[in-house]
């Protein structure tokens, strides 16, 4: 990236379980042997990143670094935003990948390597990419507001990401998200909720185990619920899994893996740049992989908002047309649906 301007890191030092902290000197000789000075403000605590990054942008800052996994980054994009508005609407945001889960990297095609990522913040190119708009019930039970830049899912995946801080963690992301994926497995019931998808006035009724909403195709430590998700082309992937019960699911979870979730039976597949949702009973969301409250939902699209740092390799920095590559899956019904027919 040539002449990126000011530069500050947005860095959780609890991140990677506490080693960004303990390694934090050594990671910022290598940033600043790489990308020259920069300026470094640290989180407190969960949400502290997004005043930290609108206070930066407010400076003047013109390239803001999530040092951190996807929940820092999360905040970080949140950061650019006040009151429905861009901060600084030229600055870009980078990523330093040091987390458990690592989704936002995989869709920005950051290498996970620490060398790998500085790499993309120092040559990488700039790409726009389009930001979700999701109100819903906090955990107090008041109306909450947040952003998300890759995916936000509801059912078992809200459940999942509140349970995601386990043992496990010492292995991974990927191996903590399994282990919570696999005990919900065992103990969820289902959702009943209704879908309302754009503009359509007719509510889409669901007994779920789970509905992914993705900017992006992955979540959960490399799961890939939404793998036909695009994240500059003005739409929600939207991945419904109705419920099955516990030993089909367990049977199925390699589809989660896989990319190929769209050809399950239980699998519904829509695509909608508005999307609400309401449940009959508690049912948890997460985004971007955070655990933030329940529905009701209402999730809009914010086309092409946040620039991002890209690997000059990303599909992300190619031409606009070669991204319309869509959906290679049924045709769509008049409500937007490439469902499974079965």
């Amino acid at each position: 990236m040539s002449n990126p301007g000011k530069i500050a890191a947005v860095v959780n030092p609890q991140s990677a379980r506490g080693r960004t902290a303990q390694e934090w000197p050594h990671l910022a000789n290598m940033i600043e042997n790489r990308l020259g000075r920069f300026t470094a403000r640290f989180t407190s605590g969960q949400g502290s990143g997004i005043a930290i990054t609108r206070g930066l942008l407010r400076e003047g800052f013109d390239l803001i670094i999530a040092v951190g996994g996807d929940g820092t980054a999360n905040e970080a994009a949140n950061g650019f935003f006040d009151n429905g508005r861009l901060v600084r609407p030229e600055a870009a945001l980078g990523i330093l990948p040091l987390g458990t889960g690592g989704d936002f990297r995989r869709m920005l095609g950051v290498p996970a390597d620490v060398p790998g990522a500085i790499e993309v913040l120092a040559a990488g190119v700039r790409a726009q990419i389009d930001v979700g708009r999701a109100t819903f019930r906090d955990t107090s039970g008041g109306q909450a507001t947040r952003y998300f830049v890759n995916l936000t899912s509801f059912g078992m995946g809200g459940h999942v990401a509140a349970q995601s801080k386990n043992f496990m963690g010492r292995f991974g992301g990927r191996a903590a998200f399994f282990w919570a994926t696999i005990k919900t497995f065992l103990t969820y019931h289902g959702r009943q909720v209704n879908l309302v998808l754009d503009e359509s006035s007719i509510r889409l009724p669901f007994f779920i185990t789970n509905v992914a909403i993705g900017n992006g195709q992955y979540h959960g430590g490399g799961m890939r619920p939404c793998p036909a998700a695009v994240p500059n082309d003005g739409v929600f992937d939207v991945t419904v899994i109705e419920y099955a019960g516990a030993l089909r699911l367990l049977g199925s979870i390699s589809m989660l893996y896989s990319g190929e979730v769209y050809a399950h039976t239980k699998v519904r597949h829509f695509e909608a740049a508005r999307i609400r949702a309401e449940a009959s009973s508690a049912t948890e969301i997460e985004i971007d992989g955070e655990p933030l409250g329940t529905l009701p939902l209402e999730i809009t699209i914010q086309s092409r908002q946040i620039h991002v740092l890209v690997s000059p390799s990303s599909a992300l920095a190619g031409n606009s047309e070669v991204l319309e590559q869509r959906k290679t899956v049924s045709q769509k019904n008049s409500l937007g649906c490439f469902s499974n027919p079965g």
